[in-house]
């Protein structure tokens, strides 16, 4: 069984995609990969087989690999649910809330989860694929560390640097890593790559030899910016502020909440021919041309709330709802069109019920039990079917007479529409990756299902790395046979 982990000069240098390419690439030479991150940060979760969650990068690695998902391939993940604290989860399940400072505290307690998920996965792999999280360049971090070089020596895993020359100063970034780094973890480092090049890569040949020269590690390519990573749902919500939103008749307004969650259902609307997503920050009002406007899920849904009614975008979707616009709210946003949202064990903070925006005959109590499930079934109106997943505190109990908007196939409902039909909401996250649930929101379709688009950027990724990288030398270093 070999191993190699891809630690970064800094966040968002391209470590989830890189990861995913190179699992689709070893997969499709057939060995049995497995994706691993031993801790994550995020609020983009995925509903594994077994009944946890995982992030949604590891996820997306896991279809890479075309394997299920498990809790093992992200043992500890982080959901902030605020400035300073957040939802830690450990194999699936919520350990509870902890505040930044208490999880620094108790971090290097759960090495030992950590490692045991690794055991499980090693015995059943080729190769594993080991995800770091920020950078190891972060020394005032190394203490209790479980994330990069603690679990990288722990395990005794050779490291990959991921240096992104997008943003610059890569050579300083990687060479500047070399320097602050104690001998045992720079020694843990066996190569580095160049990430998201642009144009010839022939000129920087002088600066490629000369971070081998300062940092003593060996070059195993350079990396073009690959198109194919677009069409890859992204797990950081820092990339919301920099995705393209392609021009079109139809738009689709989403207000990006403070703690927005599981952003990739909007990746379908954003492929859409014809159809322009608007991300909308915060202080910019919600479009007025807008044909539908999506609350998205969130992982503080009364916080976030009080977050909407600051940027006056309540009175943006009463002002759309008048002018015979439709809206539709997915998970938290969900929770927030009801009439009221009652949190009487103080499930996301101080207990308390506030009013919702009330444009559904919805009631939502936050509970401390967390939902997790792969949901599938059709609309009530109109029959397109669906699949998603369903991964939220709370119920939602909607007035006598309310129509749902989902048929579960297991019999059940989900959600709730307005008597007009223009006002809806539900649990299910996925809803637009069906091309027929995309037609009947967004009057077209272009016809392909999200896990074929995805599916196929994932081969498309893979090609790329294996002509820009040095498959060979990186199959040695992970101990696998070339």
């Amino acid at each position: 069984m070999g191993a190699v982990m891809l630690q970064g000069t800094g966040s968002d240098v391209g470590k989830s995609v890189l990861v995913a390419g190179l699992c689709r690439l070893f997969a499709n030479r057939g060995l049995r990969v497995r994706p691993f991150k031993p801790q994550n940060m995020s609020n983009n979760a995925a509903v594994t087989a077994d009944g946890g969650e995982i992030g949604r990068a590891q996820a997306l690695q896991a279809i890479a690999c075309r394997t299920p998902l498990t809790v093992d391939m992200n043992p500890v993940l982080i959901k902030p649910s605020s400035d300073t604290g957040a939802q830690v989860v450990v194999h699936g399940r919520v350990l509870g809330n902890l505040r930044a400072g208490e999880f620094q505290q108790r971090k290097a307690a759960l090495l030992d989860a950590v490692l045991q998920s690794y055991a499980r996965l090693r015995s059943d792999a080729d190769l594993v694929i080991v995800e770091g999280a920020g950078s190891p360049a972060e020394i005032n971090l190394r203490r209790g560390d479980i994330a990069n070089m603690g679990f990288a020596r722990a395990a005794d895993v050779p490291v990959l640097l991921v240096g992104d020359i997008d943003r610059g100063g890569v050579i300083a970034s990687i060479v500047g890593t070399r320097a602050v780094l104690d001998m045992e973890d720079a020694a843990m480092i066996r190569g580095f790559l160049i990430n998201k090049f642009r144009g010839d890569p022939a000129l920087f040949a002088d600066g490629y030899a000369e971070i081998e020269r300062r940092s003593g590690w060996r070059g195993l390519g350079v990396v073009p910016w690959l198109a194919a990573a677009r069409r890859l749902p992204a797990e950081d919500a820092v990339v919301l502020d920099r995705t393209h939103h392609a021009d079109g008749d139809t738009v689709v307004a989403v207000p990006m909440l403070s703690r927005i969650a599981n952003f990739d259902d909007f990746d379908p609307v954003l492929h859409e021919p014809g159809v322009r997503l608007a991300m909308v920050p915060p202080g910019e009002p919600l479009p007025a041309n807008a044909d539908l406007i999506v609350i998205p899920g969130t992982k503080a849904t009364i916080a976030d709330l009080a977050f909407l009614r600051a940027q006056g975008w309540d009175i943006d979707i009463a002002a759309h709802i008048r002018r015979g616009g439709r809206v539709l709210g997915i998970c938290g946003g969900y929770q927030m069109l009801g009439e009221t949202i009652a949190d009487p064990d103080g499930v996301e903070g101080a207990a308390e019920t506030v009013r919702g925006l009330g444009h559904l005959p919805v009631a939502t109590t936050l509970t401390g039990d967390k939902r997790l499930t792969e949901v599938s079934g059709v609309a009530v109106a109109g029959g397109a079917p669906f699949r998603g997943y369903e991964i939220h505190v709370g119920r939602s109990v909607a007035r006598a007479g309310t129509t749902p908007l989902l048929r579960l196939a297991d019999g059940g409902t989900d959600g709730a529409m307005s008597a007009d039909g223009r006002v809806a909401g539900c649990y299910v996250h996925g809803l637009f990756d069906h091309p027929a649930q995309r037609a009947a929101w967004l009057g077209r379709s272009d016809g392909i299902d999200q896990a074929q688009r995805v599916d196929a950027a994932l081969d498309e990724l893979a090609a790329g790395l294996a002509e820009h990288i040095d498959v060979n030398a990186l199959m040695t270093i992970a101990g696998v046979a070339a």
